[in-house]
């Protein structure tokens, strides 16, 4: 009976491991890969972010700045700036990882930073003072708002496309613009359809204001100038500033969030520092210095980590969110900036 009772036991056991093996397996996987710009080698680097090994490297166009993937994580958009004078949108796919096409965005001129919202892909177009919008799905641009400051530069769309945020760094401004519906009048075709009108709020920070943020909870937006060092706070829902810190952080280039809303990251292009603030105290957590001049920021909270772009130094330097200390670099060629995430689900 013992031997018996032995063997069941045994055979149970097996059971309760393959089931549990072919329910792991079951599990649905993301793939992840880490997109870095070179503007020496005029590339996109595709990265495995678990071993840090460049994947493949694409071509793309003459200075490139700020790239987004889009939702299924398939395609990737690079800005080609060229400080203000270019016209073009490199698509790339991520899949075959070769060129796909080249967006001409004029009569907008200058894109600059770019990010993907309810399909579609939403610009600055700095050399136009104003913002542009492309749907892959028509290949048209389908809207665009001038915003009648100077270097409207950064941009963040809510997850809704209702409200967009920029920054004008010679104007010294933050433009939010919210997306309302204007409904047909009285005497309107019976056919006629609610409108989009966007209300413009222009909010003054600091020359040199460039680098910004919404926070997680998206109550405030961070950003810090390059001129005098500050660090200006808007109340997004006031639409007014709530405060500013003097901060120091001079040659302020970029400016994020930790995934958890705790702290905010500065990077210098001027000193190469990365400045470390706490949100809620508004105090200075830590400043290391990562190189001779620090870029573009994105945060992994996936590995709990940032990534750091020292664009004179080319490498990319990587932060533990923890210690906020530095455990590596990364080779992705000659000075390197902007940074995203492509997730395929």
């Amino acid at each position: 009976m013992k031997n018996i009772f032995r063997f069941t036991t045994v055979i149970m056991l097996l059971l309760i491991l393959i089931n549990t093996a072919t329910e792991c397996t079951a599990q649905p996987t993301t793939k992840r890969s880490l997109l870095a710009l070179s503007k020496a080698n005029h590339t996109l680097s595709i990265v495995d972010p678990a071993s840090l090994k460049v994947i493949a490297r694409v071509p793309v166009g003459q200075d490139p700045h700020e790239v987004i993937a889009s939702t299924d994580g398939k395609t990737a958009f690079v800005c080609i700036y060229g400080g203000g004078s270019f016209f073009e949108i490199n698509v790339i796919d991520l899949i075959a990882q070769k060129p796909l096409l080249n967006i001409d965005t004029r009569p907008l001129y200058g894109p600059h930073d770019i990010t993907f919202v309810n399909g579609k892909a939403w610009f600055t177009a700095e050399g136009s003072k104003a913002i542009g919008r492309y749907d892959p799905a028509t290949g048209k641009m389908d809207w665009s708002m001038g915003t009648g400051q100077d270097r409207t530069h950064m941009i963040f769309v809510t997850a809704d496309g209702k409200k967009i945020y920029t920054t004008n760094i010679n104007s010294g401004t933050v433009s939010i613009i919210t997306q309302t519906l204007i409904q047909p009048g009285a005497n309107a075709p019976a056919n006629a359809k609610p409108r989009e009108d966007w209300i413009h709020t222009i909010i003054p920070s600091a020359k040199g204001s460039e680098g910004f943020d919404v926070s997680p909870d998206g109550k405030e937006l961070w950003t810090a100038s390059s001129d005098d060092g500050t660090i200006t706070i808007i109340d997004t829902e006031a639409k007014k500033q709530l405060s500013k810190i003097d901060a120091k952080v001079f040659g302020a280039n970029r400016l994020k969030f930790t995934p958890d809303g705790k702290q905010v990251f500065i990077s210098s292009l001027r000193t190469g520092d990365l400045t470390i603030y706490d949100a809620s105290t508004h105090k200075e957590v830590k400043r290391m210095n990562i190189g001779h001049g620090a870029a573009g920021i994105l945060m992994d909270p996936v590995a709990s980590r940032a990534f750091v772009a020292c664009s004179a130094d080319n490498y990319i330097a990587i932060i533990d969110l923890k210690t906020l200390e530095v455990t590596g670099k990364l080779d992705v060629g000659g000075v390197p900036d902007g940074l995203a995430w492509a997730i395929q689900p």
